[in-house]
């Protein structure tokens, strides 16, 4: 395997656990929070979904996102088949922008974020872009122990 692969294979690992814990809550608490500020398990949900779509126009912009409008901005929340649906085509456009990388882009291509004075290769970013999803994973693990709700076999 090459780095292109390998980062295609880290995406699609995480993701596709991510799937499967997202499966295992029952719709009734899609609306929990554990508390006042923090996100609402769908809220979490969305986020992730929504966060690789701003990531993706962070790294064709080279860090600029200009006048960026978010496709999930109009919408309400609803259930997790949805949220999914939503995400499909910007997931699908995602992967193949990864796939269509050379190695030497990893290095060769920086992310100039001005207004948070960040500056990464984009091998970097892509592994930050990875690293934020797996955050979340571990946060919704907590929350679905706070609720007592059988935590799926994620690990395999």
């Amino acid at each position: 395997m090459n780095s292109i692969e390998i980062i295609v294979l880290n995406f699609s690992e995480i993701r596709r656990r991510n799937i499967k814990l997202w499966e295992a809550i029952p719709s009734k608490y899609l609306n929990w929070q554990p508390d006042k500020d923090a996100f609402s398990i769908i809220e979490m949900i969305r986020h992730v979904l929504e966060g690789e779509h701003l990531y993706h126009k962070i790294i064709e912009n080279k860090g600029d996102l200009g006048n960026y409008k978010s496709p999930w901005k109009q919408l309400e929340y609803t259930d997790l088949k949805n949220e999914l649906k939503q995400s499909e085509k910007y997931r699908a456009q995602f992967l193949e922008m990864v796939k269509s990388l050379k190695q030497s882009d990893l290095e060769s291509t920086t992310i100039e974020r001005k207004e948070i004075n960040q500056s990464r290769k984009l091998g970097d970013y892509l592994n930050r872009i990875a690293y934020h999803e797996a955050v979340h994973t571990g946060q919704m693990l907590s929350y679905l122990r706070t609720l007592r709700i059988e935590i799926p076999k994620i690990w395999d």
